[in-house]
């Protein structure tokens, strides 16, 4: 039997996450922050949208640059 998810476990889940600027994601990428923009536009990078300014989950950072290493000879 399944738990009903209440709204306490649902913010302990979301204190976990940490959340980055796209200055920051920039920075750790060392990429420009247009860079990061168009990810984010694109769906390529998930973010939350926080009044005019996005924020990066750390996670999603992480999972992007694991899926976008390339094998070479």
């Amino acid at each position: 039997m399944s738990k009903k998810a209440t709204p306490k476990d649902a913010a302990a889940g979301v204190s976990q996450v940490t959340f980055l600027t796209v200055a920051e994601v920039a920075a750790m990428m060392r990429v420009s922050k247009m860079t990061v923009y168009r990810l984010v536009h694109s769906g390529e990078l998930p973010a939350v949208r926080v009044g005019r300014s996005f924020r990066v989950p750390e996670k999603a950072v992480h999972d992007y640059l694991d899926g976008a290493f390339i094998e070479t000879a």
